[in-house]
């Protein structure tokens, strides 16, 4: 009689179901490779999206960014071009100013020295002396104007008035009505030389 182990057959055929050969053991391995490479490329393609959609919003931002500072740079190219053009004006005016004949600082000087109720009619300089005439309604305006014509440095003290007539505006062909005194007065005065301010 022959015996046939079962068993031993079974146990054979397990083990063999379970064990690889070397083939299929390559063929997982490179399996798992391919797996592995095809995440670690996707995962890599996910990162380059993310990172080029964050370039992409810096980039939009830096624009507007670049728009809005060439406004900015605009403004502020024309406020230092108004700059500079109001810098030359300042330094023509100063340069005129400084380049004024007497005449002209004379002008300025007796329109600043005049007071309330007090009119010139006449104005004339004759070498180095100066003759103002005028109309004033009280004494006090022209003593006032005498005594701011000597605060400057145009003119030498002492200024003299050399004649002042009271007239009444009736005499003077004014209508009729109140009657109000009118003061003509001339005035002399001494230009200080130039260069040397008056005492």
């Amino acid at each position: 009689m022959i015996r046939i182990n079962l068993l031993g057959v079974e146990r054979r055929n397990v083990k063999k179901a379970v064990a690889f050969d070397v083939g299929q053991r390559i063929t997982l391995a490179c399996s798992l490779v391919l797996v592995v490479t095809a995440l670690g490329l996707g995962w890599w393609y996910w990162s380059l999206n993310e990172t080029s959609t964050r370039l992409d919003t810096d980039i939009a931002s830096a624009q507007q960014d670049a728009a809005r500072l060439q406004t900015v740079l605009a403004e502020v190219r024309q406020g230092e071009q108004r700059r500079a053009q109001l810098q030359q004006r300042v330094a023509l005016i100063e340069q005129l100013r400084s380049g004024q004949s007497v005449p002209a600082q004379l002008l300025d000087h007796v329109s600043r020295s005049l007071p309330d109720l007090i009119w010139l009619t006449d104005l004339k300089q004759d070498a180095g002396e100066v003759t103002i005439t005028g109309r004033s309604t009280t004494l006090i305006s022209l003593s006032d104007f005498v005594g701011n014509l000597g605060n400057g440095t145009l003119m030498k003290r002492p200024i003299e008035i050399v004649s002042s007539q009271v007239e009444s505006a009736a005499s003077a062909g004014a209508p009729s009505g109140p009657t109000v005194d009118v003061i003509n007065f001339t005035v002399k005065a001494q230009l200080a030389p130039q260069g040397a301010p008056a005492k």
